[in-house]
């Protein structure tokens, strides 16, 4: 497959990182860092309403998963806590299911986030009459702190996908401390009734798409930070002088960040290949590409990261230097929304079904 960014999506991820570094999400957030969790500040929520993102998914914008992918490892190159990917994926839900708020988050008057079943488990989802009853947890997400409402998808006991619209005053957020100090994250307990006209019946696969594009874009985060840790890496290796010579000109040094730049280069490229796969039809195809992309381009964030710790030295350790961040984020991306380990796993199971 031949595929490269059209000119229209390089220049809207150059605007975005130019917004992003003119707008520092970490400056920002340095000063509350020990205060608790990241959240969405004003000048960032109207930045993503002027720009219409929150729409991007719908039929209304037409936009696909390739412009969110390019704009989703921005943030992450930026450190962003802008659930940008979560709110065009439940926009998305909500203008196909038809829901009367949809309108409104796509314009940005309100952040709709979506959660889906932990990774081992399910919630119970029972239609009741015309109504749905769900009890259980969700898997943990990022930005629900500042959500109005949530979108949940789940599958109901007869095997069904549902969607189901929920105000966040009738369910419990509970914010989950983890490696991760500039964003959010946080699990739902929910045990409520969902009235006829705050739910619906989806097509079959649509839980497993929503999964699918979620770990995709945990993965796109990461490849953002493992970019940003390249960047900062090549930087200091110019700066940094050793035998009155930049360390950047001695070879094991260089082959390190030969080795960090192929790394995210071959991430990249994967990761378009799972966005293509997204706006394509076929499941399993879909399925193969997400899970080969994700295990690859985690692993490579997470192999990046060790790397720019090794070139930074014990600078890379001290907490005024924005590396230990960027590593942390990394971190809680390879492990949620399916860990590498997970997606491997997925990928021989599909082998296995297609050589029977």
């Amino acid at each position: 497959m031949d595929f490269a960014l059209s000119t229209d999506r390089q220049d809207l991820a150059d605007a975005e990182r130019a917004w992003l570094q003119k707008h520092d999400p970490i400056l920002e957030r340095r000063p509350s860092i020990d205060d608790g969790p990241a959240a969405v500040s004003s000048t960032m929520r109207r930045h993503v309403t002027e720009a219409g993102y929150a729409g991007l998914l719908t039929k209304e914008v037409g936009a696909t998963n390739v412009d969110l992918l390019v704009l989703v490892e921005a943030h992450g190159w930026a450190g962003s806590p802008v659930p940008l990917a979560e709110v065009a994926i439940a926009v998305g839900l909500l203008e196909t299911m038809g829901h009367r708020a949809w309108e409104a988050a796509a314009a940005g008057d309100e952040i709709v986030i979506p959660v889906r079943p932990p990774t081992s488990g399910r919630l119970d989802a029972e239609q009741v009459g015309d109504g749905l009853r769900i009890r259980g947890t969700t898997a943990p997400a990022t930005g629900l702190v500042d959500a109005d409402r949530i979108v949940l998808v789940a599958q109901t006991a007869d095997g069904g996908d549902v969607v189901a619209v929920i105000p966040v005053r009738d369910v419990e957020i509970r914010v989950r401390d983890t490696l991760d100090l500039l964003r959010s994250w946080a699990v739902v307990d929910i045990d409520v009734s969902i009235a006829a006209e705050h739910w619906a019946s989806m097509p079959t696969g649509t839980v497993g798409t929503v999964t699918d594009q979620l770990a995709t874009f945990r993965a796109v985060d990461a490849l953002g930070c493992a970019d940003r840790l390249l960047g900062l890496a090549v930087e200091y290796a110019g700066q940094r002088a050793q035998f009155d010579k930049p360390i950047g000109s001695f070879q094991a040094v260089k082959h390190h960040l030969a080795n960090m730049a192929l790394a995210v280069e071959a991430s990249r490229s994967t990761l378009w290949a799972a966005a293509l796969a997204l706006d394509g039809d076929d499941a399993t195809v879909r399925a193969r590409a997400v899970s080969s992309a994700v295990a690859f381009a985690c692993q490579s964030a997470s192999d990046v990261a060790q790397l720019a710790l090794q070139v930074h030295g014990g600078i890379g350790f001290t907490w005024e230097h924005d590396v230990h961040l960027m590593i942390r984020r990394i971190k809680v991306d390879e492990l949620l929304d399916g860990s590498v380990d997970d997606h491997r796993r997925r990928i021989v199971d599909l082998q296995v079904v297609a050589a029977d």
